[in-house]
């Protein structure tokens, strides 16, 4: 069991006779031989603890002494020391010692006492105890004045022990703040060693998660530019991750999300959505979304912008929230992008996240804004009202408007749907899908919800929408809608009449000039007409004559001339005067060239009038060019 205890040249007598089976003493050979080994490195440790112990008090003097070449001595043998356990224990254990090595490391000039006392640290900063000793021993301000060291291994040293502080030492974060520890890390950026880096990116990450302080002493350093060019000059996949990790949290801040942007942030994370590792994808996914809305001028993004079109066919829920958020923040006021993503097959692909998304409201919101979006001002937006049809999105946005839903979706859904229904081949589409009944009970519902909180004078919010909104949007919707004759029908015959009536004496002028748009629409049917007279709508119908709102004032004209056709030649008269009064107002030239039967011309125009008001509302003509039409 135990050879090595014969005398040299002595065989080892043996009672075996089947060669091929072991004797018992052979079996227990190699336990014994692991036990022998097991109790050699316990009197070792033993040893190396005594030795320890013996050696840190002279140590810890040595290391205060005057003379620099003792110190640097005194340095190397600690070193040394850190490289085995036992030793290392009994080095931590002594607050003495550690405080002296962080001492003698800040206060020496020599690169060599530099380099092993903050080799010592670093071998300390891996067990609690170490980190403790070094936190209590005031070791952070040191190691952050090593972070301007020349030399590359205390700089390693020091970054690295200082990730360990933050990682698992308590008070670290507030600490390493204190003392400038930022100031000294962001330089560090423009290092060029992958590892050094993601350990430098790390700690940005958590020092500056949760601290807003911390994020804009990153961005007066010059951080976000670094970043970036770091995500888009190298391809580790540790340090991209980690960068990643910190543009994350600098991305939700309203200072640092511009910075990020103008650097080419978009652009050099969109570069990292198609490689093999899922986190990485993942972060710049968020970093994105958070970015986007800062981003809608930004130029160079069409391979961004169609990769996330590739993206929406992910099943992935963080994926599809984060991709279609992104898109309906690039496309808002955007006629490139908003092309662009039509173009490349945008709206079929959202009309697919949407039907996916079911009731996850972080996917069907930004997907419907999104759709909004392509179907409104640019030039293929009517190829997009068109294709939303064609891939038969309509039934599926349409259902969004039931209840109970998430108040932003229908929100959005309203808008939609108003912007479908000016491709005039998606009409007949949007009323098999019950878009007007569904319409007029959101509309009746905000309304009353209003009217609930009118006395208090407070506006009423659901899920953060105000709900006058809602009123504003779904009679916008209508008012499309009512283009169509059949539409025309249904609305009326709903008993909404009396209601848009009332919304013409609403407080917002938006809501105004919708209600006075949809009455415009009813009251080419003459059954409507005389319910919108009956309704009493004459009176702030000519009160909104004179509205500086060009859009309000031109709705308004066109049905008081559709309700005041049937009446008396002296009623006529009176809303001759007034809507000439109010359209010429600006123009005394025009005014004296108008003649009394200037009521039957406009009867000619009365279709003019309402496209005349469709167009102000999208844009910036002035009263002067509408009365040179009008002629």
């Amino acid at each position: 069991m135990f050879p090595e205890t014969l005398p040299e040249g002595e065989a080892v007598l043996t009672t075996q006779t089947d060669q091929n089976q072991q004797t018992n003493v052979q079996r227990l050979a190699e336990p014994s031989q692991l036990l022998k080994n097991a109790i050699v490195h316990l009197i070792n440790y033993q040893d190396d603890a005594d030795l320890a112990t013996r050696a840190v008090p002279e140590l810890t003097k040595l290391l205060a002494d005057d003379d620099q070449v003792v110190v640097n001595k005194a340095a190397m043998i600690v070193n040394q020391l850190t490289r085995k356990e036992a030793s290392r224990r009994v080095l931590m254990q002594s607050p003495q010692m550690v405080a002296a090595v962080v001492r003698a490391m800040q206060s020496t000039g020599d690169m060599e006492t530099a380099r092993c006392t903050a080799s010592v640290l670093h071998s300390l900063s891996h067990q609690r105890e170490g980190l403790l000793a070094i936190f209590k021993s005031g070791g952070i301000p040191a190691l952050v004045r090593m972070l301007s060291s020349p030399m590359e291994s205390v700089l390693f040293y020091a970054i690295t022990t200082l990730h360990n502080l933050l990682l698992h030492q308590e008070g670290a974060k507030m600490a390493v703040r204190l003392a400038d520890g930022l100031q000294r890390m962001v330089p560090l950026l423009k290092k060029s060693n992958p590892k050094f880096l993601a350990i430098t990116t790390d700690c940005l990450q958590l020092l500056s998660y949760g601290n807003q302080e911390s994020k804009l002493i990153i961005l007066a350093n010059g951080g976000p530019e670094s970043l970036v060019y770091i995500m888009r000059n190298y391809n580790y996949e540790k340090l991209l991750w980690t960068t990643s990790r910190v543009l994350k949290v600098l991305s939700v801040c309203p200072s640092n999300k511009p910075a990020i942007v103008d650097a080419g942030g978009m652009q050099a994370l969109g570069q990292h959505l198609t490689g093999t590792s899922q986190r990485l994808t993942q972060n710049c996914l968020w970093t994105l979304r958070n970015l986007s809305d800062a981003a809608t001028k930004q130029e160079g993004l069409d391979g961004l912008l169609q990769v996330l079109v590739t993206q929406l066919g992910s099943d992935d829920v963080n994926m599809l929230t984060c991709a279609t958020g992104i898109l309906s923040n690039l496309t808002c006021n955007n006629a490139r992008n908003k092309a662009l993503v039509t173009q490349c097959g945008g709206v079929e692909a959202l009309i697919h996240a949407v039907l996916r998304a079911g009731e996850k409201e972080d996917v069907a919101e930004p997907a419907v804004c999104a759709l909004r979006h392509l179907t409104s001002r640019h030039p293929d937006a009517e190829l997009a009202q068109n294709a939303v049809r064609i891939h038969y999105g309509i039934p599926a946005i349409v259902k969004l408007l039931g209840q109970p839903h998430y108040w932003p979706v229908v929100k959005a859904t309203v808008g939609l749907i108003r912007n479908l229904a000016l491709c005039p081949t998606n009409q007949a589409p949007l009323r098999e899908a019950g878009a007007i009944p569904r319409l007029v009970n959101l509309l009746l519902k905000a309304h009353q919800d209003t009217q609930r909180h009118a006395s208090s004078a407070q506006q009423t919010y659901q899920d953060g929408v105000r709900m006058e909104e809602i009123v504003e949007g779904c009679t916008g919707a209508l008012h499309i809608l009512a283009r169509d004759p059949m539409n025309r029908g249904e609305i009326a015959s709903m008993q909404t009449i009396p209601l848009f009536v009332q919304l013409l004496y609403s407080y917002v002028e938006n809501v105004k000039r919708v209600a006075a748009g949809v009455l415009c629409e009813l009251a080419l049917d003459k059954q409507s007409a005389e319910i919108i007279d009956a309704e009493g709508a004459s009176a702030p119908l000519m009160e909104l004559l004179h509205s500086t709102n060009e859009g309000i004032a031109t709705y308004a004209a066109a049905v008081l001339f559709r309700i005041s056709e049937d009446k008396s030649s002296d009623y006529r008269k009176r809303v001759s005067v007034e809507l000439t009064h109010s359209l010429f107002k600006h123009d005394p030239a025009a005014w004296e060239m108008v003649s009394i039967n200037w009521l039957q011309r406009l009867h000619n125009l009365h279709l003019h009038l309402r496209h005349l008001a469709d167009a102000l509302i999208q844009s910036d003509l002035q009263r002067a060019s509408m009365l040179q039409s009008m002629k």
